[in-house]
């Protein structure tokens, strides 16, 4: 059986939204898009590297999907160790607007009880990959179906932005199982639900 594994760039604030570019998201007003491009070394290209890799598949929101599928299937030689598996693994798009078939190859949409779909997707792709989608992220931690959070940690308050953890005031442990520090001062670090 897979797990639920949510993969983040966040700013100390947990501001998770467009953390690559300047256009990416600029809903609500945003301006910092292209935050964490200042702090990006070897160890953090490796860390998106790895983990992309070994996924077996990919869950993804609507607007996540929307920016990944105009991007990647025509994305630079030079990203082609991030490319590759986001091109050819299966992505299951957590969408109440979209249908199937979807352009991207190998995506889907996820239909029906979330919690449900999850299950299968994990007895038949392995483990899934969370990447950007803020607002199912937050479902997912809502409805503790989050297995890990690995978070790449960056030494920016952004003052405003999608969050990644909502403001429901509901108190959620977790348990720190490793970490590294990068040469430009992000912090990786890889959490798991708290028992008890």
């Amino acid at each position: 059986m897979g797990k639920v594994i949510v993969n983040e760039f966040v700013s100390l604030d947990g501001v998770g939204q467009a953390p690559g570019g300047a256009d990416e998201d600029t809903s609500g007003g945003f301006r910092y898009g292209g935050w964490h491009m200042d702090y990006g070394d070897e160890a953090a290209g490796k860390w998106a590297a790895k983990y992309i890799g070994e996924a077996g598949a990919f869950l993804l929101g609507r607007r996540t999907y929307e920016l990944f599928a105009g991007y990647w299937p025509n994305a630079p030689e030079e990203a082609r160790a991030i490319a590759e598996p986001l091109n050819t693994k299966p992505k299951h798009v957590v969408s109440t607007t979209l249908s199937d078939p979807l352009d991207w190859q190998n995506s889907t949409v996820l239909r029906g009880e979330l919690a449900d779909g999850l299950a299968a997707l994990k007895r038949e792709d392995g483990d899934l990959h969370v990447i950007g989608s803020t607002q199912l992220v937050q479902s997912l931690v809502e409805h503790e179906l989050v297995d890990e959070l690995r978070l790449m940690i960056y030494p920016v308050v952004l003052g405003g932005g999608k969050r990644i953890f909502s403001d429901d005031g509901a108190r959620r442990s977790f348990r720190l199982t490793e970490t590294e520090v990068t040469s430009k001062g992000a912090i990786v670090a890889t959490y798991v639900p708290a028992e008890g």
